[in-house]
């Protein structure tokens, strides 16, 4: 995988981070740097942490699905990106906690990094060095993380939907070139 790959990978799974990060600017009202960094670390950490869960777990699994890690790639991100994008869609509002301790980030970092996990499920079909992989991931999620606080604390919940829905159609547009590419090598 590429850098421009990784990038648009990086970016796709950081939008529900983003999006949140806009409901907790949201909430906190008038953001401090301060805040926006512990709400990008918070992020940023469990982003680049799942992914190399699901790296190693899909690693122990390889053996098992070397024929068809194109597919479980694909259907992964796609899943999430459908997910995304439907979520993007509901009007469902959420209420966004100001605090910024254990409590409150645990849960949302844990939540907004799934889909991360299941990614990194996907990048053990792919080559590339995992550990570049999860932290660029991570710089990635830090910085849109600390951006969208910023973000929620000036312009609200504006963007939120528009970022997962960005987010949704980037992971499955990866996933789709991922089948691709495997598809045309088999030819």
């Amino acid at each position: 995988m590429g850098i421009g790959e990784l990038f648009v990978l990086a970016v796709g799974l950081s939008m529900d981070a983003f999006a949140v990060a806009i409901c907790k600017g949201l909430a906190i009202g008038k953001s401090s740097f301060k805040s926006a960094v512990i709400v990008g670390l918070w992020f940023g950490f469990f982003q680049a942490l799942m992914p190399l869960i699901g790296y190693f777990v899909g690693l122990q699994l390889s053996d098992y699905i070397k024929a068809f890690d194109h597919w479980v790639a694909f259907v992964l991100l796609a899943a999430i990106g459908i997910s995304m994008i439907v979520e993007s869609r509901s009007k469902k509002e959420e209420n966004e906690s100001p605090s910024l301790n254990i409590r409150a980030m645990f849960p949302l970092a844990v939540a907004t990094s799934i889909d991360a996990l299941a990614s990194g499920i996907a990048l053990a079909a792919v080559d590339g060095n995992i550990y570049w992989a999860v932290s660029f991931i991570g710089i990635i999620t830090f910085t849109l993380s600390a951006i969208g606080v910023r973000l929620g604390s000036l312009a609200g919940v504006r963007y939120k939907s528009k970022a997962e829905l960005a987010g949704g159609i980037i992971l499955i547009a990866i996933g789709a070139k991922i089948l691709i590419e495997h598809l045309v090598e088999g030819m």
